[in-house]
């Protein structure tokens, strides 16, 4: 969240920005319930000194006229605190509750806009494949070689979700090992986490674990949820710490499954492996200096550029608009590679990078001693090394062959251990 003096002191910058975002949320209620708490907070400590001042008298010699007049304002001074300090909840309660409302300042350069169509192309990396064929999507080609099975998963765990067989897993778990490779030689501390996080952990990261729209499977009566990505479970990892400021930057790479009730995606292409409810991703992780998260940003940029350039993946880089931001997101990188299934050949989000500020440090209480031995946020960052479910979409498709098998990447082949899939 933001801090909640900023938003007092910038509100109109503020609501600016959630406008730009289109989003729902009351800048004003959250000033007026900030000073009103303030206001209860001074109250209080002021109620709560003559209280002290009162017992203390009791303590010495007095008349008994006027003992009986100070147990009669200890008894009024105990009511009064006593509302005082529901009220001061109440508003608490309610001030957390709006300003969580609030995103995150979005940066200057961010393009303005309502959806992905108003995303920026910053760069792109090799052209479209193209076929002297007619190519086919990854659902057709999993199906002929026998390498995904949606229908019997239909039948089994419902819509959305997908067995992988055969060389397929083989191919999955290459992908996940590729991406690990490259982030070990870069420095990150690898994870497997666990899938499941308790509630107050999604909410610090953002995410809203309640609602009709919630993407987030809640599991009843336990206080906690199924992950959907490792950066709720890496950025909980040092939540409540003190990091020490010379072992900043902190990279993390979490292997996690991540699972998404994909709410409100009617009409969005989710085709196949595109949008499901269950898969397995590699997710980077930063914790830095909050001089440094711009840095590290590219740096988490770079690396999925190289990962997918390392493929031979034709892809693009989008600078992404306001309105497709997540609400803790500052900043945010989309890579996209090509599908050549996807409506006769698209653009498609297989990566994404975030740089989140201090916004999600403040909720989950990360931060650091500066050089005066203050305590201070850390800013944290996250983004996709590798996503299976697309990045299976993104090989399948464009390595397939006119005979329909599907050749490997030339990185992969090491990790596979064989060069293509073939139709047994």
């Amino acid at each position: 969240m933001l801090d909640l003096k900023f938003i007092k002191d910038n509100l109109d910058a503020v609501k600016k920005n959630i406008a730009d975002r289109f989003m729902k949320a009351d800048a004003d209620q959250v000033v007026a319930l900030f000073d009103r708490r303030n206001a209860l907070l001074r109250d209080l400590e002021e109620e709560r000194r003559k209280r002290n001042d009162n017992a203390a008298a009791m303590k010495g010699k007095v008349e008994a006229e006027k003992r009986t007049a100070l147990i009669e304002e200890g008894k009024s001074l105990k009511e009064r605190i006593a509302v005082l300090e529901a009220e001061s909840s109440q508003v608490e309660a309610r001030l957390d509750e709006e300003a969580r409302k609030i995103p995150n300042m979005a940066h200057p350069e961010a393009p303005v806009g309502r959806e992905d169509k108003d995303n920026l192309e910053v760069k792109r990396s090799l052209e479209p494949t193209k076929f002297d064929f007619e190519p086919k999507d990854h659902v057709q080609l999993g199906q002929e070689l026998d390498i995904i099975d949606f229908d019997a998963a239909t039948r089994v765990s419902g819509t959305k979700f997908y067995y992988l067989k055969n060389q397929g897993v083989i191919l999955e778990l290459a992908l996940v090992r590729y991406a690990l490779d490259i982030l070990m030689k870069k420095g990150f501390t690898l994870f497997t986490t666990p899938d499941v996080a308790k509630t107050e952990v999604l909410e610090g990261i953002g995410f809203n674990p309640r609602g009709a729209e919630s993407n987030v499977y809640t599991i009843e009566g336990e206080g906690t949820c199924l992950i959907g990505t490792a950066e709720i479970t890496l950025g909980g990892y040092y939540s409540g710490s003190i990091l020490d400021r010379a072992a900043l930057p902190l990279r993390l790479a979490g292997l996690s499954h991540c699972f998404r009730r994909e709410a409100g995606a009617a009409g969005q292409f989710s085709k196949g492996l595109y949008r499901v409810h269950q898969f397995t991703k590699v997710e980077m992780f930063a914790y830095t200096l909050p001089e440094d998260s711009s840095r590290m940003h590219e740096e988490l940029r770079g690396i999925e550029e190289e990962i997918f350039a390392g493929l031979g993946i034709p892809f693009r880089v989008v600078d992404t608009c306001t309105g497709d931001l997540g609400a803790p997101a500052y900043r945010k990188w989309d890579l996209e590679a090509w599908m050549p299934g996807r409506n006769g050949g698209e653009w498609g989000e297989v990566t994404s990078t975030s740089n989140c500020t201090d916004y999600q440090a403040r909720r989950l209480n990360v931060k650091y001693k500066d050089e005066e031995g203050k305590n201070r946020h850390v800013h944290m960052l996250n983004g996709t090394a590798i996503a299976c479910s697309r990045g299976l979409i993104a090989v399948i498709e464009n390595f397939q062959q006119k005979d329909g098998s599907i050749r490997m990447p030339p990185a992969l082949i090491p990790y596979c251990g064989f060069s293509e899939i073939r139709r047994k």
